[in-house]
């Protein structure tokens, strides 16, 4: 029978730093993790470079790698060491031209559980990242893992409710948001409490309309590299909320920090019981939401 029970981790990080002190900072904080009881731990987006996206330059793609190298690799042996499930977002090369904002579900075996390539691709000032990433085509998925059933959504992700719904409609217990956003510096005291905070509640929304667990991993830290540009603060807050969007673990906006919660299956049961949102949705109506625009 699988677990009714299992806890969960989210690793907020800052990585303004180069491909291999990453890699060996990342490894090092699953480990912490795992010690602190965690199953399935998740990092950030695009764990083993800077936020590259904030230009458009070709060099760039030199950060990416293929499929099943340096991060699976490492990553694959940490996870059957541990005994648990590593999410690991990456740049991945699928071939010459063709690039991905991807992530490992990497299951206790150290075996691949599943690949997630992000679905919506932002295109706004200093998130370039049309000129990198080519839009998945794997889908929104439910992955089975030793652990547990979990879906994977990469940050822009985050906004869709229809990404979420779908990945919850498959089974996913919990959504996974690796993320990597911040506050453009000149605006952070005009617009930034509501940036943060819409971006908070929609994935609580999600985490509401869906009775599922949703765990975001946020980076830290300014990250300027672009000469004549303020760069970008990323904020922070991660979070593990439940299924009826209450905050269960809540991070800073700029510290290095594991959170940890326990995902709790009869719960989730017992609240869909109550909210039964699912049974209630009118899927006789729905058709239009698969139009760009609903024309009169």
């Amino acid at each position: 029978m699988p677990k009714r029970k299992y806890k969960i981790a989210v690793v907020q990080l800052n990585l303004n730093d180069v491909a291999e002190n990453n890699l060996k900072k990342c490894i090092s904080w699953v480990k912490d993790a795992a010690n602190k009881g965690a199953e399935v731990i998740l990092l950030p987006e695009l764990y083993s470079s800077h936020y590259f996206c904030q230009s458009e330059d070709v060099d760039n793609f030199a950060l990416a790698e293929p499929l099943y190298s340096t991060s699976f690799i490492a990553f694959s042996e940490l996870a059957k060491e541990l005994g648990v499930v590593i999410i690991v977002p990456f740049f991945e090369k699928r071939m010459a031209g063709i690039y991905h904002n991807s992530a490992y579900i990497i299951d206790t075996d150290g075996t691949e559980a599943g690949l997630y390539r992000k679905m919506h691709i932002p295109d706004d000032p200093h998130f370039y990242e049309k000129f990198y990433f080519t839009p998945g085509d794997l889908g929104f998925q439910a992955i089975e893992t030793k652990k547990g059933k979990i879906g994977t959504l990469i940050c822009w992700d985050q906004w869709y409710p229809e990404a979420a719904r779908i990945t919850a409609l498959k089974g996913a217990e919990v959504l996974f948001y690796p993320t990597a956003i911040g506050w453009h510096p000149k605006e952070k005291e005009q617009y930034g409490e509501n940036q943060y905070g819409a971006w908070m509640n929609v994935m609580k929304g999600h985490a509401v309309a869906n009775g599922v667990f949703v765990a975001a991993a946020n980076r830290i830290g300014l990250e300027k590299y672009i000469e004549g540009t303020e760069g970008i603060q990323f904020w922070g807050a991660s979070f593990i909320a439940g299924p009826q969007g209450e905050i269960l673990a809540q991070a800073s906006h700029d510290k290095e920090e594991i959170l940890i919660a326990e995902v709790d299956l009869d719960l989730q049961e017992n609240v869909r019981q109550n909210w039964p949102f699912f049974r209630d949705r009118r899927i006789d109506a729905f058709g239009d939401i698969t139009k760009r625009a609903i024309d009169k």
